[in-house]
């Protein structure tokens, strides 16, 4: 059997901080907005909605207690929809897609929704605190350092300069500029209001059109100080010995954002999508998931990429469009280095250096995004992937219907 995407929809990206327009948005209602558009807007029975599961990298607080059941309840999904939360960190929003896709695919389900949520202002990263980087014991068996240290260090074994990544980084926000002037994410984005019905927020907040390398080549360094005062670019140098030095060449401007966010995708089998009279947008072809090596921890990617090609039965140049979470600049030039990639075919309308990367809920907005350019340039394939802390990757390939 195979699954089907039917819709997908996410809210703006809203600055993820105490004077950002989501601020006031609790989590939960990030979730339910993006539910009940979806309910709405295909006249949706959702007494088959099997399941709803969310990617949340910060599960605790108002983002705990399975916040997908919560969030269904308050857009007013049956009861009978159950809720699951799964946390696979960067990668959590794509996991989600994967695993409602493979529900399907087995036959344990009609229709899913899946996406994710992050509501960073509110629940700041680490929030939730975790082995990883707090149990000396396994800091040290997974050759621990801090995820920035990590794009440093793979700048630097690669040999990606300053200017090379600032390069990219005014792209992202001169071609996220463009789409949205271009009306190309207008179909998707669920504008998201307050208590009252006032307007807070119709699109991503933190994209700056006009953004060249100049304006970046500005910017200070942001993990230089812990890099050598906590002794990370030692750590990463004896890990990786035929690297010199460490050059600190990330910075806020070549990074993702911190920001709010939500996303939501109605998966489902034909079967289910022609009783509810429903026209399928693409199928899922492949999908994957893989470690990698946990100290540099963010060249999985292609790797992931590589595995859901070959489940696939497919090369890279078969992919006509793809979507690479820019965690960092250097995730990306790696990324399209590894695949052999023309850049032209790489996140066409920019991505997390610009509008943000609101966690849990980025893999199935990127997946969306990818879907909607398919439809807009005629094209067929996609490929979305995103790099996972602790050395992991995930990838899922899409065919346009």
């Amino acid at each position: 059997m195979v699954a089907y995407i039917y819709d997908h929809v996410r809210t703006p990206r809203g600055r993820g901080k105490a004077d950002g327009s989501l601020h006031e948005v609790p989590a939960v209602t990030l979730g339910s907005t993006v539910l009940k558009a979806l309910k709405t807007r295909n006249q949706l029975d959702t007494e088959h909605v099997d399941d709803v599961i969310f990617g949340i990298v910060s599960p605790v607080g108002e983002q705990g207690q399975v916040l997908p059941r919560l969030a269904a309840l308050a857009a007013g999904y049956s009861q009978r929809t159950a809720g699951l939360q799964v946390n696979r960190f960067c990668g959590s929003g794509l996991e989600a897609v994967n695993l409602a896709a493979g529900k399907i695919a087995a036959g344990a389900a009609e229709f899913v929704v899946a996406g994710g949520c992050e509501a960073m202002s509110r629940v700041p990263i680490l929030s939730d605190g975790g082995a990883w980087s707090t149990d000396p014991a396994i800091a040290q068996c997974s050759h621990f350092i801090p995820q920035g240290v990590s794009a440093d260090l793979l700048a630097s074994k690669w040999g990606y300069t300053r200017t090379q990544l600032d390069e990219f980084a005014a792209q992202s926000h001169q071609r996220a500029g463009r789409a949205w002037a271009e009306g190309r994410f207008a179909r998707s984005v669920v504008p998201v209001h307050d208590v009252i019905g006032e307007l807070l927020l119709d699109r991503d907040e933190t994209v700056r059109p006009g953004c060249t390398a100049a304006d970046l080549a500005a910017l200070k360094p942001s993990f230089a100080e812990m890099g050598a005062k906590s002794g990370f670019d030692a750590l990463a140098l004896l890990r990786y010995p035929e690297v010199e030095r460490i050059e600190h060449v990330h910075h806020a401007g070549n990074s993702s954002g911190i920001v709010d966010g939500a996303s939501a995708m109605l998966l489902g089998s034909r079967e289910a999508g022609q009783a509810a009279g429903l026209k399928p947008r693409a199928r899922i072809l492949a999908m994957a998931e893989i470690g990698s090596e946990p100290t540099i921890m963010l060249t999985a990617p292609s790797y992931a990429a590589e595995k859901a090609l070959k489940r696939a039965g497919m090369q890279a140049r078969d992919i006509d469009l793809y979507e690479i979470n820019e965690a960092f600049a250097a995730v990306a030039l790696r990324f399209m280095q590894a695949l052999e990639l023309d850049p032209a075919r790489v996140n066409v309308n920019g991505g997390a250096i610009a509008m943000g990367h609101p966690l849990g809920a980025t893999g199935a907005m990127i997946l969306g995004t990818a879907l909607d350019e398919l439809e807009r340039s005629g094209k067929s394939t996609a490929l979305a992937t995103l790099c996972i802390g602790a050395g992991m990757g995930v990838a899922t390939i899409i065919e346009r219907i």
